[in-house]
């Protein structure tokens, strides 16, 4: 017997490619968990006659000579496979798209970091020559959709792009599609949520807003995931942490959401035995107390996340300044000097204004060019500190409509970076 599974909570990327594999495998048996997404619950049982699954309780586990795994690569996140985990005699295949290495080794996978897992199964669907249904179509758009948030995460990458297309050409419903990647959002949702903020606190943590809440739900409760969302851009965090204990079950639900590039919420929820990716992910804990595992979290939020490109490492310094008795005439002929754009204008050593090439625009006589600079220069001054990340410059550069950005430290001007710096950042064009 050959069986396909995937992870509890199975999200639309999960069953997209327990459905994807059953396509490679047709004798292969989808098992998934009792427990789904609720978009994904209400998509099989609409589709219950397309897509036909099964338990762990449903098979008979010493028969299983193949087990497939998709989407994970952990023996903990799988329900009811403890006792396959000790069979030397299994033939295990593993494809997932996680960048952390998991505890499930075997020589036959593919793991890649990419998008969505669903994107590396078409690969082999394509490879094949394989036939897609629209239906079938529609669930592998809705697993990579999902995966790489309408193919805006950071962790998308071309080939999941292809492979949308790809699945568009073969009749993929977006109206489908779109209906059930709207979460859903009620009467409890919406209290949770006024509960949440009542007792809302901001924590500020290496230069980041952190939010973390608890609160005893008392019971089951669908799109929680929805409400912390709404909950971090409500408060305006960078990034927020929802605990949600059930003391009848001994249970915490832990959930996270970051806007922020340096808090990696994957690889926190990672660390407390869940999984995700670093805007989002989730977790589930038994026997924990909420002090605990807000504990937890922060410690690995001050302490253990992964270091990533700053402000600092791709800023310019010394910086080429300008004082505010200099007079326009002589900035320019520094701007040509030092290739520079714009500069930052002191005075006594403090920021007072910002002067660039489009300043020079106001001038309409040549006799003008002899006036100090503080007569042109922008006193509309957007500075950045040098622990934010190149997202968070490019960010203001487009929300002010600026070229460049001081960088600020206890008052002082220590850098300056610019469009170019953030291009360069983006294009992997960083020097070493």
């Amino acid at each position: 017997m050959k069986i396909i599974t995937t992870h509890r909570n199975a999200d639309f990327d999960a069953l997209a490619s327990v459905m994807a594999v059953k396509i490679l495998f047709p004798d292969a048996i989808p098992v998934l968990p009792k427990q789904v997404n609720p978009n994904v619950k209400a998509f099989l049982s609409i589709h219950k006659d397309v897509f036909n699954t099964y338990t762990f309780k449903d098979v008979d586990l010493t028969q299983v000579e193949q087990l497939v795994v998709v989407d994970t690569n952990k023996w903990e996140r799988l329900e009811g496979m403890a006792d396959l985990k000790t069979r030397s005699d299994l033939d295990i295949q593993l494809w997932d798209h996680h960048p952390i290495r998991g505890n499930i080794t075997t020589p036959w996978k593919v793991c890649e970091i990419i998008g969505a897992t669903i994107t590396l199964l078409l690969r082999r669907i394509k490879h094949e020559r394989k036939i897609l249904t629209p239906i079938q179509a529609t669930l592998f758009l809705l697993g990579i959709y999902e995966d790489t948030g309408n193919l805006t995460f950071p962790s998308t990458t071309a080939e999941d792009a292809y492979a949308a297309a790809y699945l568009l050409e073969r009749k993929a419903d977006l109206t489908v599609a779109s209906s059930f990647l709207r979460p859903a959002y009620g009467e409890k949702q919406k209290e949770i949520l006024f509960n949440m903020l009542q007792d809302a606190e901001r924590l500020r943590i290496k230069g980041h807003t952190i939010s973390i809440s608890h609160i005893d739900i008392g019971g089951h409760v669908e799109s929680l995931a929805v409400v912390i969302r709404m909950y971090r851009e409500i408060l305006n965090v960078d990034a927020a942490v929802g605990i949600f204990s059930n003391k009848q079950k001994n249970t915490c639900m832990v959930i996270g959401r970051s806007h922020a590039d340096e808090i990696d919420i994957g690889l926190i929820m990672r660390s407390l035995g869940g999984g995700g990716h670093p805007g989002a992910g989730s977790a589930m804990l038994k026997n924990s107390h909420p002090k605990d595992v807000r504990d937890n979290i922060l410690n690995l939020i001050q302490g253990n996340q992964p270091a990533s490109v700053q402000i600092s490492d791709i800023m310019s310094f010394p910086v080429v300044s300008a004082q505010t008795n200099d007079t326009m005439e002589e900035v320019a002929l520094l701007l040509r000097e030092k290739g520079c754009t714009g500069v930052p204008v002191l005075e006594n050593n403090e920021l007072v204004g910002i002067i660039s090439r489009r300043d020079f625009r106001k001038i309409k006589k040549t006799s003008q060019m002899k006036s100090p600079v503080k007569a042109y220069m922008s006193r509309k001054i957007i500075t950045i500190s040098p622990g934010k990340s190149p997202t968070k410059a490019a960010q203001k550069m487009v929300k002010y409509d600026v070229g460049r950005l001081p960088v600020v430290e206890n008052d002082r001007v220590i850098g300056i970076v610019t469009r170019s710096d953030t291009m360069l950042y983006f294009y992997d064009q960083l020097p070493d």
